[in-house]
């Protein structure tokens, strides 16, 4: 190994620690023992010899009922919880029947028009016995409401809920662009979720600060570390303007971040976020509670490092992922599947995809011990520099005035604009390996064609008929005083969850409240990051 080698954030990776250093190293008085403060070596005590993460496999598409036949053959073949996936018009705040929305109904996710959708998208399946993770952020409180609504026709209590509703609306003016509403009146949704849930939703986790798109728009892991934690202090921040005390909601603080290829720089970034939330949380905002400063992680391991030459290379690239998230100490991880690069993935992809994290479990060994890499002379160098890194890029948001300004000016978007590039011009001229593309290529030999998972084309007119059914059958004075109050909400400032989610239970459709939003608050038009 020379010295010339780095990580793909470009971190050297000789040796950082000198003989000198290594005297004495002691891995327990260094970092602290597994579930004790800064937690670089895990959240808790045991770990995985005490409970194996969640295996929560991304799926949704079509209509409700497809996408809860995908459910249950998940659950059957092991899966332990529940992840949507929502489509374009359901993430933008548009119903099936916008002009639109109709390319788009059920292609990239689930279609939920009203609450009666995400009732039949969970029929049969007990909500009050489920943990289950929303991927939607523009129109989370509206998902969240339907979600409670559908609880309720089932007779479970709020106290019994778990899962996740990701609810970050920075990340998507930062990476993903799934944005309705400005960044301010965006924050004041988020806050309004978090606030509202703390008190309702006592096992729920209403927001997940999420890098993971970030990463995905072409990011390193240093800058998706920093601006992650940037994002988050931007919401304790909202949140405590309020008048919250930061331990009234930082325990079900909850974060998403992706896990790629470079499998010791990747283990490195997770255990340096759990010392920066550690430190962010007891010296900025003073946390007495330890579950505040506790960071616990959903791991989505990375669809851009997929290729669709010789797909069949992929199984081994989220092989290489899903133990990259385990040894960085995951809580919940999703595997990809082998023919992302294609289509939705197929059943086959998507078992082997269960499969994997299964094998991964039961039969690596990786489970049988606490925090494998503990004392590992590479790993803990790693760690200290990706996290001295991460507060350069910490330090570089603050001086543009923390997240919200930041993005604001599309500084961080230049950020990863810049880097993408860089990450694509070395793919190019093949310095960065990619096997099959661009170095070992052989179509002959390693071509593998997928099975290609097909929509019914008829699930748009089908979505549109069934909605307005609904809206026909419903008690329309009731729709227009709930829409009138949620107005009224937005407008005084005041919490927008409880009108919402009357509106939800009278059969207000997710287009119809959000187009009062858009009257409130306008739509945001990003500048050019250049």
């Amino acid at each position: 190994m020379t010295g010339e080698r780095r990580t793909d954030s470009g971190i050297p990776v000789a040796p950082l620690y000198t003989q000198d250093d290594l005297e004495g190293f002691r891995p327990d008085e260094q970092l602290g023992l597994p579930g004790h403060p800064p937690f670089t070596r895990g959240p808790y005590e045991t770990m995985y010899r005490g409970r194996l993460w969640t295996m929560r496999q991304f799926a949704g598409y079509g209509s409700a009922e497809d996408a809860n036949d995908r459910f249950r053959f998940l659950l059957e073949q092991g899966q332990t919880a529940l992840s949507v996936a929502f489509d374009l018009p359901t993430q933008l705040g548009y119903d099936s029947s916008h002009p639109m929305a109709r390319a788009e109904v059920g292609r990239v996710g689930v279609a939920i028009d009203t609450a009666d959708d995400m009732a039949g998208l969970f029929e049969g399946l007990p909500l009050d016995k489920l943990s289950v993770n929303f991927t939607i952020n523009a129109t989370a409180p509206i998902i969240l409401a339907f979600y409670l609504v559908t609880a309720e026709r089932q007779g479970a209590s709020y106290t019994d809920l778990s899962g996740t509703l990701q609810n970050d609306l920075l990340k998507e003016f930062l990476a993903r662009k799934a944005f309705i509403f400005p960044p301010a009146a965006s924050m004041r949704l988020v806050a309004d979720i978090v606030e509202w849930s703390s008190e309702h939703l006592p096992r729920f986790n209403p927001i997940s600060v999420t890098g993971y798109h970030a990463r995905e728009a072409g990011c390193n892991a240093v800058q998706e570390l920093g601006l992650t934690m940037s994002s988050a202090i931007a919401y304790a921040e909202e949140l405590e303007a309020r008048g919250l005390p930061f331990d009234s909601f930082a325990p079900r603080f909850s974060f998403h971040f992706a896990t790629t290829m470079n499998l010791f720089e990747e283990v490195a970034k997770l255990r340096a976020a759990r010392r920066l939330w550690h430190d962010t949380a007891t010296t900025r905002f003073g946390a007495k509670d330890p579950r505040s400063a506790r960071l616990r992680f959903f791991s989505g391991n990375s669809g851009t490092t997929l290729t669709a030459a010789q797909p069949l290379n992929n199984i081994i690239r989220s092989t290489i992922q899903c133990l990259g998230a385990v040894l960085g100490g995951a809580q919940s991880i999703h595997v990809m599947g082998y023919d992302e690069a294609y289509e939705l993935p197929t059943e086959e992809a998507v078992t082997l995809s269960l499969r994997t994290q299964q094998i991964v479990a039961h039969e690596s060994g990786v489970a049988d011990t606490v925090d494998a890499l503990a004392g590992s002379y590479y790993v803990e160098s790693l760690t200290d520099e990706v996290e001295r890194r991460a507060r350069e890029v910490m330090t570089a948001v603050e001086e543009l005035g923390g997240a919200v300004k930041a993005l604001e000016s599309g500084t961080p978007q230049r950020w990863i604009a810049a880097e993408a590039y860089r990450t694509e011009r070395e793919i190019a001229d093949g310095s960065r390996v990619r096997v099959g593309v661009n170095r070992y290529v052989d179509d002959s030999q390693a071509q593998h064609e997928p099975r290609l998972f097909t929509l019914d084309p008829e699930i748009g007119d089908l979505q549109i008929a069934r909605t307005e059914r609904r809206k026909a059958a419903r008690d329309e004075p009731a729709a227009g005083t709930t829409l009138a109050a949620l107005r009224e909400a937005l407008r005084s400032g005041a919490n927008a969850m409880p009108p919402i989610l009357d509106c939800a239970r009278v059969g207000v459709t997710l287009g119809e409240m959000s187009d009062v939003m858009r009257d409130e608050f306008g739509e945001f038009r990003e500048p050019s990051p250049w």
